[in-house]
């Protein structure tokens, strides 16, 4: 007789779906000798359907996990896999494939996606030509090159002959409607014809009470934010500083959150009294006016600084710059939505105008406490940006927010981003090397807090700088009394002001170069964290060096090495 295939406890279904498909199966197999062609259904019915992501902070990661499941309710064999442990030829043998990836940097693509994205560049004729594909990109209209990765991937895989079953989607910051639209449409596509719907196990489920709402309906979120009590904001500078970082303290209290080292949290901002003034001034409103936003109608004033976006300017708002109209060269460069108002001669109705605005966004920040050692509350290393454009003093949103007038606010929005990509080693005898310069530092003062609340027997090795030891050695005391106990066993500092020629992190490293390659071949992972444009790239070129010199490989082969060490997840970075 013909045993019945048993769901497996991983697949992505709910357990009453588990149990309803176990029993489908095992009525169906036990039919399949005198009906054989039942069990041709079933196989049928199982369409099998890939979701490959490409993650930098775990939001891919997170929406893969999502389509999953949906994709399950819908009668699909789906399975995840991260594009670092895949590759062209492997690619090949898929039948549907659903690809969602970030971008980040200047239109690069998330570290794990690096290999394929250079390998499908680099492929030619027709490899995949019985792929049936579709792609959601995710990325951020401030930048440029916006969605960029998406894009390539699209592009190459289509120029290698796939099928292309649905649009691609290039989601903003606020993607959860597109990509929601963007993966019905998909899996509507690559629904599979035969089966006519005769499996659709939530279906059978639905018919019966409502359950209960899922823990992702009620628990807090970046649709439903925590209001979350702040409890400390201080300045880490000293005096002199040209620098003003704040370490940030909230209680999650009551929130039912949890986080674990190496996630992110999410704070939403409130806008700048002033800049909200200002704005106020140019309309000719004086905030009362009631107008719509996401939250309902509100007044203006109120609307302007909870509810929208008043940094880089929608195209909708420059439509309305005659400046702008048609001019390919010269036109001027508008940075914010008050640059814009201001060379706006008939100014729009209160209204109208916010309808031009894009919706505030969350912040993301790397979370530098453990809950093992902060229950109950979560941690931030905020640097605060200001500076001056044009003759006017600008401010980031929300760090400006943190420094200024959070503790006044007495409750800020926040919820956890989770990063599974960005973790300290699982074995607590591991070594660990971190390069955290400047607000890096923030999730390795949660990894070292972690493993030292464990009893972690791996060493540990911080790398971190910034420009002056006397005003910008962020944490010193908690640093300096970490290496004492032994906690860290070395602690090399690059602090760049300090003498005539600027020294920095990636230097340190090339000076240690025997050693570090030492604690890489005993295991060690690496970690980066901060600024992906500059410093991040600098230590990458560092960490190749160091192999090549220490190591005595070519750059070939120590460029395969350091492929090695992320494929194994061992070079993870949270660069921004």
């Amino acid at each position: 007789m013909t045993s019945a295939p048993l769901i497996p406890d991983t697949a992505p279904f709910t357990p009453e779906q588990r149990a309803w498909l176990n029993g489908f199966f095992a009525g169906v197999f036990s039919r399949a000798a005198a009906a054989p062609q039942s069990a041709a259904v079933v196989a049928a019915a199982l369409q099998p359907l890939t979701i490959l992501f490409g993650s930098q902070t775990g939001t891919a990661e997170g929406l893969a996990k999502k389509a999953a499941k949906e994709a399950g309710k819908r009668g699909f064999a789906a399975s995840i896999l991260d594009m670092a442990q895949t590759d062209a030829a492997k690619l090949a043998a898929e039948k549907n494939v659903l690809v969602i990836t970030s971008t980040y940097g200047d239109g690069e693509p998330p570290d794990n996606a690096k290999t394929l994205h250079a390998a499908l560049k680099a492929a030619t004729g027709t490899l995949l030509a019985a792929l049936r594909f579709s792609v959601c990109s995710l990325g951020d209209t401030n930048y440029t090159l916006f969605c960029q990765c998406g894009k390539d991937f699209d592009a190459a895989l289509e120029r290698l002959g796939a099928t292309r079953v649905a649009p691609r989607v290039d989601c903003d910051l606020d993607y959860e409607e597109a990509f929601t639209q963007w993966l019905d449409a998909s899996l509507a596509a690559l629904a599979p014809s035969a089966v006519g719907g005769a499996l659709r196990p939530e279906q059978d489920l639905e018919s019966r009470d409502k359950p209960a709402p899922t823990v992702e309906e009620t628990a807090y979120s970046r649709k439903n934010p925590f209001p979350a009590a702040v409890l400390t904001v201080r300045n880490l500078n000293g005096a002199g500083s040209a620098k003003e970082v704040n370490h940030v303290e909230f209680s999650l209290e009551g929130s039912g959150l949890a986080y674990a080292a190496g996630d992110a949290l999410g704070v939403y901002p409130q806008n700048c009294p002033a800049l909200v003034a200002d704005v106020l001034a140019a309309l000719g409103c004086d905030g009362e006016e009631a107008v719509p936003t996401p939250a309902g109608e509100l007044p203006l004033r109120r609307a302007l600084t909870e509810c929208y976006d008043l940094g880089k300017p929608a195209p909708e708002l420059l439509a309305l710059v005659p400046a702008l109209a048609g001019a390919a060269h010269g036109a001027p460069v508008l940075f914010h939505v008050i640059d814009a108002l201001l060379a706006i001669p008939a100014k729009p109705a209160a209204a109208d105008f916010v309808r031009t605005l894009k919706k505030i966004q969350p912040r993301l920040y790397s979370i530098s406490s453990s809950p093992q050692v902060h229950p109950g509350q979560v941690h931030l290393t905020v640097g605060a940006v200001r500076y001056e454009k044009d003759g006017r003093p600008r401010k980031g949103a929300c760090s400006a927010f943190l420094a200024e007038r959070a503790l006044a606010a007495g409750k800020v929005g926040v919820f956890v981003h989770s990063n599974p990509a960005f973790r300290p080693p699982a074995n607590p005898d591991t070594p660990m090397i971190m390069v955290g310069p400047g607000t890096g530092i923030a999730p390795f003062r949660a990894f070292l807090a972690e493993r030292r609340a464990a009893g972690a027997k791996g060493k540990n090795w911080l790398f971190f700088g910034d420009q002056k030891a006397a005003s910008d050695f962020l944490y010193r005391e908690e640093l300096l009394g970490m290496e004492e106990a032994g906690l860290l066993a070395r602690l090399d500092l690059a602090f760049s002001r300090d003498q005539a020629e600027k020294i920095y992190v990636q230097q340190r490293m090339l000076e240690n170069a025997a050693e570090l390659y030492a604690w890489l071949e005993a295991g060690a992972h690496f970690y980066v964290c901060g600024d992906a444009s500059r410093m991040a790239k600098d230590v990458d070129a560092a960490l190749h060096k160091v192999i090549e010199t220490a190591g005595g490989k070519s750059p070939a082969d120590a460029t395969a090495y350091v492929q090695s060490l992320k494929a194994a997840k061992r070079y993870q970075r949270d660069v921004y």
